[in-house]
């Protein structure tokens, strides 16, 4: 057997391949962009067929950076853009339209013609999700009734849907497996997780034959080999799939009940291991499989926020108070103590655990000497703020009682909001110091299934440790500021 597992994240981005040695440590990367295709209407869509040509590409490229022979590649674990819809031919695997991108809510419509008709409860009763054009059923059901001839080779059974881990691992086995794990398919809304199968009922609601949706397999199961259109000489096991999240919370180490994971990005996903069996809640959360490991599935509950590193972008590039993300550490430290600045970033609404759409963004708690500093603090406060509230209704949702906050992405290197963060938690907040955990998730899904790796491998990744430094007293009432201020951002 080779000695380096592969992983690949095909983000919505780009797509990285990801080298790790017999140690799980990550020894070499490279990356590849792919074209955003939006429209003037806001619809985003990709290239599945450039995906998978970047996807074959930028294996071949790591492999030459790297310098290692290609033969010593032992398996490759995949990661993937949650929700972004694909529909092929079954037999060519050629896309019959370009892939809808999560971000896209062009089915919209669909989704309020069945909150209409009533079937919104009995879909999040089902599916943990509530019904929204962000999931992949209404993309696909677009594609269905928008896209001529589809309805009707779906029919015929000649129709292939479903998240972009299936069509990648449809076309690197030479269309041999058609498969998708558990994890993406609890994110389509057309999947049971009760059951833990495809749900027929809302399949029929979206206009979706069941021929057409991939064999759901364990996460770290078996979907066939490849050999990357023939650049390796002997083919290897795809032996973990996951969803980038749910592969940042597997890469994590969170493998117990009760562990949670923050990913900040542009936006951010809060995910909690709420273990085998799922806990619904009307608290503002939703309820999808954390993975199946084993033939066990794991549940989770999850927050999705909008606006997380994407407010440092604004501070940088629409009111140009910094000119890079960096000086947001030093400002946010200099601002002064007794200031009680608020910003809630709703500029496209709020989303867990409020759910308010029409929610509008709101600077309060400003005085005179409200400054530069004071305001670029705020902004670094409230990524805080809206975490510490998902947090807090996971905890009373699951009613267990968490004990530290594993976090990745970008702005875990500011010292100030990574304090802050464990500051209103009151908990410790650890950062590994890999971070591509999406990417290490799957791989090492892939390395344990195969028994290269052990689990005892997550033991070994260096963290850094932030722990609260903040009174008690003090901590409820910034809080209390951080409520009073959202209220006024809130429409309902």
């Amino acid at each position: 057997m080779g000695k380096y597992v592969l992983g690949i994240d095909q983000s919505t981005q780009g797509t990285k391949a990801l080298l790790f040695d017999e140690e799980g440590k990550l020894f070499c990367r490279s990356d590849l962009p792919h074209k955003q295709i939006v429209d003037n209407r806001g619809w985003v869509e990709h290239d599945p067929d450039e995906i998978y040509r970047n996807t074959v590409q930028v294996v071949k490229n790591l492999v030459e950076k790297a310098g290692i022979d290609k033969n010593e590649l032992a398996a490759v674990g995949i990661s993937n853009q949650r929700e972004t819809a694909v529909c092929w031919e079954k037999e060519t695997g050629k896309p019959v339209y370009n892939a809808i991108v999560w971000q896209c809510a062009r089915g919209a419509a669909i989704c309020e013609e069945l909150e209409q008709q009533g079937y919104a409860p009995m879909i999040k009763e089902h599916t943990g999700l509530h019904l929204s054009p962000y999931f992949s059923a209404a993309k696909l059901a677009w594609i269905f009734r928008n896209v001529e001839g589809v309805k009707e080779q779906a029919q015929a059974g000649k129709i292939a849907c479903g998240t972009v881990d299936s069509f990648l691992v449809h076309r690197l086995t030479g269309g041999k497996n058609f498969q998708t794990d558990y994890s993406n398919a609890s994110r389509t809304q057309l999947f049971n997780i009760r059951t833990l199968k495809w749900d027929e009922e809302i399949l029929a609601l979206f206009g979706i034959d069941i021929s057409c949706m991939a064999e759901v397999t364990d996460s770290d199961g078996d979907y066939g080999e490849t050999d990357f259109e023939g650049f390796l000489e002997k083919p290897i096991p795809i032996r973990g799939v996951l969803g980038d999240s749910h592969g940042a919370l597997f890469g994590q180490g969170c493998l117990k009940k009760g562990m949670i994971k923050a990913t900040y990005g542009t936006g951010s996903s809060i995910m909690m291991n709420i273990g085998e069996k799922p806990v619904f809640t009307d608290l503002g959360v939703v309820t999808s499989l954390a993975w199946s490991m084993d033939g066990q599935v794991n549940y989770v509950l999850e927050g999705n926020i909008n606006y997380t590193g994407a407010v440092i972008t604004w501070l940088k590039d629409d009111v140009k108070l910094i000119a890079s993300a960096a000086e947001t550490d030093a400002l946010a430290k200099a601002a002064a103590k007794e200031d009680h600045t608020y910003l809630v970033p709703a500029f496209s609404g709020l989303g867990a655990p409020y759910w308010d759409s029409r929610a509008s963004a709101v600077l309060s708690g400003m005085t005179r000497t409200t400054g530069k500093a004071e305001i670029v603090r705020a902004a670094l406060e409230c990524i805080a703020y809206q975490i510490t509230d998902i947090v807090h209704v996971m905890g009373e949702a699951s009613g267990i009682e968490i004990g530290e906050l594993r976090v990745d992405g970008g702005p875990t290197k500011n010292d100030y909001l990574m304090q802050f963060q464990s500051d209103q938690l009151g908990i410790p907040v650890r950062i590994p110091e890999a971070e591509e955990l999406s990417g290490i998730g799957a791989a090492y899904a892939a390395g344990i299934a195969l028994g290269i790796f052990d689990k005892k491998i997550f033991d070994k990744m260096s963290r850094t440790s932030y722990t609260s430094k903040l009174e008690e007293d003090v901590r409820r009432q910034r809080y209390e500021g951080w409520k009073d201020a959202v209220r006024m951002a809130m429409t309902k």
